[in-house]
């Protein structure tokens, strides 16, 4: 068994020097860490010819896969086995069209990403037992996924030059799962290739055939494709998360040597763009449960990148590296809860495997410790490795990992605080190293950020570790969540944040609607953060200021206090703040929070009720979604100024 991870490393020094001389990238690109570094002279000297580089054991090698725990190859086997004979579900056209006709986006995916799964688990199976048992129905599932006229799902046809409706199969588009189908098989490929040829040699021509047509060749012929980064665009989580599959279909199946150099060079460059208009604080607009498609699949890439050069390849040392991968636990708030402003979800579960990689990469003990921790606590490594989409290219660097993984000592990141500059976000808590008391976070920023939500000065609290004050998030992805009807949904408006609404109207989508003279602070007794938001209204709301300090004083309270100038009193003025739990006033100027079932109180907003008028307005939900994270309702708590004035000062408390 060969296990190519190391290879040439004595001459990386050397090499790496080379690189930088030769580098094709001049044009001043701060963060060219890729392509501008490691030039097309420089990879054909450390790029492993695709039949040398061999990662994993394949089928040809059961010694590498007996040697993973027993309740992992039997939970992988009794997937395949739930596989086994099982129909592959058709696409019909009109399942398709139900994106264009009723916004419904899932029904297709279902089916779709059931496919992928399904082969994935049949493969992992086969090279598990290696008794052949599997290979047919991996026959069955390669011929299906390669008869679809389109790799990717409905909504992401806007970019084909007939436009949304039905795939036009004479122009292949690259989106997020036509990129990882094409990875799916070519690690169904590389990992069964042998059991395929025995059936018959037509199937790996028609692996590389589909890939070749469908994403090798317009990838390396085409520039206009947004993700890319060639033209003036707002990258996100798209390019790593494509150019990372785009990657291994690269390396495993590209047989013209010269083609896959180029091919690499090309990935390199559109990665230097998504890293170059990153943060530098490493913080991720798009929110922590995109990381693992952000930072994340940029890890992805790296991590292959270094395997196929046997190491010469390697950027972890850059700081924007290590601050990306850090992000991850530094939006921990407890438990599964983690900040979740714009479209992020508040539950997350992190996949311990990539944790566990990003911080051995970067050499950062809290990181590995925060795998281990959340691999403790999902049970992770005690059955098959979890993948989604038919992801082979995250499990199968998890299989190899698992003792490592969970011989980690665990640690639960809980800092006392951070600040985020770049992307204007905090968090603090009472007590470092603990969930109990108060935690706040808060965030400035524009409206124009990946996943926008117009929530400038929005802020959450949780009492000892559980929500109280929240961010809805997003329900689940339709025709409306994108495009020029975002704003059409409750739940992107600023009226459904912890914001206010002002004489009336609400806050504005747009870069220039931003916020100014952001100030943090933070010390032992309390932390907080302080901005003017009038920016991110329009003109009709004829605010000059509107100040807002969300400050924690550590063990005993949040206090948020808004300071503001209105050039004249138009309409209502009204405090909006969201809740999942009970909201309910038993005394003046006091609301107080319980659980839905009665539990005792959760926590108390203090506020003037000689200036303020409290209603709740409950919220049912329908979206499958919100109610995962939220239940069945919220309340919205309005708090409405019953003798506005063109300038004053509010203060309201949350105690728990």
């Amino acid at each position: 068994m060969k296990f190519i991870r190391a290879l040439l490393v004595s001459s990386v020094l050397t090499l790496t020097t080379t690189a930088l001389a030769h580098s094709q990238y001049t044009s001043g690109q701060e963060r060219a860490f890729l392509a501008g570094q490691y030039d097309l002279k420089y990879l054909q000297k450390v790029i492993i010819p695709r039949d040398d580089w061999h990662p994993y054991p394949d089928v040809n090698e059961p010694e590498g896969w007996q040697s993973l725990p027993d309740a992992v190859r039997n939970g992988h086997i009794a997937l395949g086995e739930e596989a086994l004979g099982k129909e592959w579900e058709s696409l019909p056209a009109t399942v398709f069209l139900e994106f264009v006709r009723t916004g419904n986006r899932s029904n297709y995916s279902s089916l779709t990403f059931g496919r992928r799964r399904q082969l994935a688990q049949l493969v992992l199976a086969e090279v598990m037992e290696g008794e052949g048992r599997f290979v047919d129905d991996i026959v069955n599932g390669i011929w299906a996924i390669s008869e679809e006229s389109f790799w990717g799902i409905p909504p992401h046809l806007a970019v084909q030059r007939a436009g949304r409706g039905l795939p036009d199969v004479a122009e292949p588009i690259v989106d997020l799962f036509a990129a990882e189908t094409g990875s799916l098989l070519a690690w169904t490929l590389y990992l069964v290739g042998d059991r395929l040829d025995e059936i018959s040699p037509l199937i790996r021509e028609r692996i590389h055939l589909e890939v070749d047509r469908r994403i090798l060749t317009p990838n390396l012929e085409r520039e206009d494709f947004w993700w890319m980064g060639y033209g003036p665009h707002n990258l996100n989580n798209w390019n790593p998360w494509i150019n990372s599959n785009w990657l291994t279909m690269v390396l495993l199946l590209e047989r013209d040597e010269e083609r896959r150099l180029k091919s690499i060079h090309k990935i390199m460059y559109s990665l230097d763009q998504f890293i170059d208009g990153y943060p530098s604080d490493g913080g991720s607009d798009e929110g922590p449960s995109y990381w693992s498609r952000a930072a994340g699949s940029l890890l992805d890439a790296l991590e292959l990148l270094g395997s196929a050069s046997g190491g010469a390849i390697d950027i972890y040392e850059k700081p924007l590296i290590q601050e990306m991968g850090k992000f991850i636990y530094r939006t921990y708030i407890s438990s599964e809860y983690f900040i979740n402003f714009a479209d992020a979800s508040p539950r997350i579960n992190v996949a311990p495997a990539l944790v566990f990689q990003y911080g051995r990469a970067i050499k950062d003990s809290l990181l590995t410790g925060f795998a281990a921790f959340s691999a403790e606590k999902q049970g992770w490594g005690e059955g098959a490795i979890p993948g989604s989409f038919g992801s082979l290219g995250r499990q199968l660097p998890a299989l190899f990992l698992i003792d490592d993984l969970r011989s980690t000592q665990p640690a639960e990141p809980q800092a006392l605080d951070f600040w985020l500059k770049d992307i204007q976000v905090m968090g603090a808590r009472s007590v470092e190293g603990s969930s109990g008391g108060l935690y706040v976070a808060a965030k400035g920023g524009h409206n124009f950020e990946s996943h926008n939500h117009n929530d400038i000065g929005n802020f959450l609290v949780y009492a000892d570790g559980l929500p109280v004050l929240i961010d809805v998030g997003s329900g689940v992805y339709n025709a409306t969540t994108f495009g020029e009807h975002r704003y059409t949904n409750w739940n992107v408006q600023s009226a459904f944040h912890n914001v206010p609404t002002i004489n009336g109207i609400m806050q504005k989508d747009g870069r220039e609607f931003t916020a100014r003279n952001v100030q943090y602070s933070s010390s032992g007794r309390q932390a907080s953060l302080t901005l003017d938001i009038a920016g991110t209204y329009p003109e009709e709301a004829a605010v000059q200021s509107w100040v807002r300090s969300v400050t924690l004083n550590r063990g005993q309270s949040v206090e948020i206090r808004d300071e503001y100038r209105l050039e004249e009193i138009r309409g209502p003025l009204t405090l909006n703040l969201m809740t999942s739990l009970s909201p309910a006033v038993h005394e003046p100027g006091r609301i107080t929070l319980a659980t839905t079932d009665g539990a005792p109180v959760s926590a108390t907003i203090d506020y003037d009720h000689e200036r303020f008028d409290v209603t709740f307005e409950p919220i049912p939900l329908e979206d499958e979604r919100m109610r995962r994270n939220w239940g069945d309702r919220l309340t919205r708590i309005i708090l409405t100024a019953t003798n506005p004035k063109l300038s004053d000062t509010f203060t309201m408390t949350v105690r728990n």
